[in-house]
């Protein structure tokens, strides 16, 4: 009898737009909305409230029978109101994470945003029950980019509804997802961006039932077997990480090693402060001001390319003020905004250490007078106040463009300064001297082919992009990206557009090997000529750099030469990563060798994104599954129905047409399609299961099955599930 294994890859939600089906949608009447005013962000007053450091959720740790110890958390996502801005303004309403957390006075539930800390412990896992209270969105749905559409709407035409009211299906209920980026997890647990739930109990396609432990509710594990390092945890869901982050749904999670040694160097307790700076725009009533006009409207009502704000909020207050003492202190900071990049300096001209970045410690400490981070990038630094006069305040300045790098200048009275410091009287501190080797990064050999990827930008008759995409390719394209476990990959990414982009992958941190100019113009007409204009549904044809490439290539800076999970890639550039499917610390790592403490080919798989999110929620971002030779990877995915003819028309016969595709896994044998409909009284025409039979590895085979839909039904969901066997018998099922 063969192993009998089951992979989540592919939960396949139909929605299916009814052509000439009446009732296919009633809308509410518009409500009577009050004008707001933006406010001006030079009449708010800077450094009047002092930072507020994120308290710790509590565990409820659990002791098994064999003597293993893990940490468990239930954490809610809630709506609230907070002082963002300065007192005597209007609280602002916001979203964000709420659950335990220690005081000096005992355990308490707390709620803000950005959210309380996890700190994490390695070699203990934690398990986390993220329940979803979110009744409402507080900021514009587009559903005409890629989302996760819980009430199968399906997309609207023109003429598009105004913001506010908007699209009452899109607004409620909220899918949410929590993602630990740079977490090294098996992907049912990587809050990957079709694994939501909603309030109302509605669940996304990737969800696995034994992760939806509750109609509202998804549990997922973290190992915390990697390096000790500063991670966050923020929205992932589909089409909508940029509203829900923007709203609040962000943390802090410390992963620390009881065996670290250097952490007896550092700067701890009351000394070492989690940083969050994001950008925002408020109105004058304190709500968030976030564009409901797309610049292209006609295509998307109320999605923008980028979302720069102009005013910054750190840890959820506008231009704090930190009093400091006259010592060393290190600051976790991360870059927690949709699209803006803050190039980091002191007002004073001192400067500063970096000793860790994404994944953890670098190499050597790395001394500089101003660091560039990239949204979702990390940094760990040490500031030292020990040598400066008591009363001195010093502003912390941002000088990136925006768009980054050759957008509009910071306006120095408002997105140019972050916040201040204000030396205290208290005696100086030395700090304690830093070893000269802070952590070994070892050297990665490749040991598969080089992946060439492009970044591309589609535009409008107007000039504005309509949507950003990975090797020209959607979202929703066949799998292209299929690492082998174990395997080590160069991937060089080719920037094709005219901004940075933070690219992040999910499951591993990598090493940046180098970057080099190419010949922008050359390489995109004959790419372009090869290939035709974006957007692709299939694979693009790859175009080696090689012959395009000008100069030398540039090493990555000494604050990039550690691991990463989040890299800026230049325009104009090639940027080429070394990405290993394998833990950091793994030692025998080789292809089809798996050395994580889990198996990552298991689940729905992972993404790889830019993480602009404006950017990721409208195309740029891709499936990447991890394969084991031999294990085929299928993906189902259908086209628009239609009415085969008139009788099926009257019969309410409606046809879907699907492609299976098999990626670059081994052959699938013994193919059968199984499904059900528990929506809108539709039910199956054609009888299941569908025996559709091999398909070899790089394939594809297409089917239709017909549907009876009832009159009056506009959408309906219908989950597939793909069950096929390797070629050794091993069975695997993808629902």
């Amino acid at each position: 009898m063969s192993k009998k294994t089951r992979f989540m890859a592919i939960i396949l939600p139909l929605m299916v737009a009814a052509i000439g089906l009446t009732g296919f949608m009633a809308w509410p009447a518009a409500s009577i909305t009050v004008p707001t005013t933006p406010l001006d962000p030079t009449t708010i007053p800077k450094y009047t409230d002092q930072l507020v450091i994120p308290p710790s959720y509590v565990p409820t740790v659990v002791t098994d029978s064999e003597g293993n110890v893990s940490h468990q958390y239930t954490i809610s996502m809630e709506q609230f109101t907070q002082q963002i801005l300065p007192a005597g303004y209007p609280q602002t309403t916001v979203f964000g994470y709420r659950g335990l957390v220690q005081t000096p006075g005992g355990p308490v539930m707390f709620q803000n945003s950005p959210s309380a800390t996890f700190e994490a412990v390695r070699d203990i896992p934690i398990k986390v029950n993220w329940v979803n209270n979110l009744t409402s969105q507080i900021l514009a749905v587009d559903p005409t980019i890629m989302w996760a559409d819980p009430n199968g709407m399906g997309m609207p035409s023109m003429p598009f509804l105004p913001y506010p009211p908007g699209y009452p299906l899109a607004q409620s209920p909220v899918p949410a997802v929590t993602h630990l980026h740079g977490g090294e997890d098996r992907s049912d647990s990587d809050g990957g961006p079709e694994s939501w739930t909603t309030s109302t109990g509605l669940a996304g396609p990737t969800l696995t039932a034994a992760n939806h432990t509750a109609p509202n509710t998804a549990t997922f594990e973290y190992p915390n077997g990697q390096e000790p390092t500063t991670l966050w945890y923020h929205d992932h869901a589909l089409g909508l990480t940029r509203i829900n982050v923007l709203s609040g749904l962000a943390g802090f999670y410390l992963l620390r090693d009881p065996a670290d040694s250097i952490a007896a160097s550092l700067p701890s307790g009351e000394y070492e402060i989690p940083v969050a700076i994001q950008d925002r725009r408020f109105n004058d009533d304190g709500s968030l001001d976030f564009p409901s006009a797309g610049d292209n409207p006609d295509d998307h009502p109320y999605w923008i390319p980028e979302f720069f704000g102009n005013s910054i909020m750190v840890n959820g207050k506008l231009w704090p003020n930190l009093n400091v003492e006259p010592r060393q202190y290190r600051f976790r900071v991360l870059d927690g905004s949709n699209a803006r990049f803050y190039t980091l300096s002191l007002s004073n001209g001192q400067s500063f250490t970096q000793i860790g970045s994404d994944g953890g410690y670098l190499p050597q400490p790395v001394t500089t007078t101003s660091l560039t981070i990239a949204p979702g990038e990390r940094a760990d630094l040490l500031i030292d106040f020990s040598g400066v006069a008591p009363g001195t305040e010093i502003i912390m300045n941002n000088s990136a463009n925006a768009p980054y790098p050759n957008g509009d200048p910071v306006d120095p009275a408002t997105t140019g300064q972050i916040m201040k410091f204000t030396v205290t009287s208290d005696p100086a501190v030395t700090p304690a001297a830093l070893p000269a080797t802070l952590n070994t990064i070892p050297t990665l050999t490749p040991d598969a082919p080089k992946r060439t990827l492009t970044l591309n930008e589609v535009m409008s008759a107007g000039g504005f992009p309509l949507a950003v995409l990975l090797d020209g390719q959607t979202y929703g394209a066949p799998i292209t990206e299929t690492p082998a476990v174990g395997s080590t990959e160069d991937w060089e990414i080719v920037n094709m557009t005219g901004d940075t982009h933070p690219i992040h992958l999910h499951l591993v941190q990598y090493q940046v090997l180098s970057r080099q100019a190419y010949d922008t113009a050359a390489y995109e007409t004959d790419w372009t000529t090869l290939n035709g204009m974006p957007p692709f549904s299939t694979a693009t044809v790859k175009i080696p750099i090689d012959t395009y490439l000008l100069g030398s290539p540039s090493p990555p800076d000494a604050n990039e030469m550690g691991w990463k999970d989040t890299v800026q890639m230049h325009p104009g550039e090639v940027t080429r990563i070394r990405v290993r499917i394998a833990p950091q610390d793994a030692t025998g790592a080789a292809p089809n060798v798996n050395t994580f403490p889990f198996d990552p080919t298991y689940g729905p798989g992972y993404v790889w994104h830019c993480h602009i999110v404006d950017h990721e929620d409208n195309e740029m971002m891709r499936p990447m599954a991890v394969i084991q030779s031999g294990k085929p990877i299928l993906s189902l995915n259908s086209a628009a129905a239609f009415w085969a003819s008139y009788a099926d028309y009257t019969a309410r016969k409606l046809s879907v047409p699907y492609t299976i595709s098999n990626g670059a896994g081994g052959t699938a044998n013994n193919i059968q399609v199984t499904g059900t409909i528990n929506t809108m009284g539709v039910t199956l025409d054609t009888p299941l299961p569908y025996i559709a039979g091999d398909l070899a590895a790089a394939s594809s085979l297409n089917l239709t099955l017909k549907y009876n839909v009832p009159i009056g039904v506009g959408s309906f969901r219908s989950t597939l599930n793909v069950s096929a066997e390797d070629t050794a018998g091993v069975s695997y099922t993808y629902p």
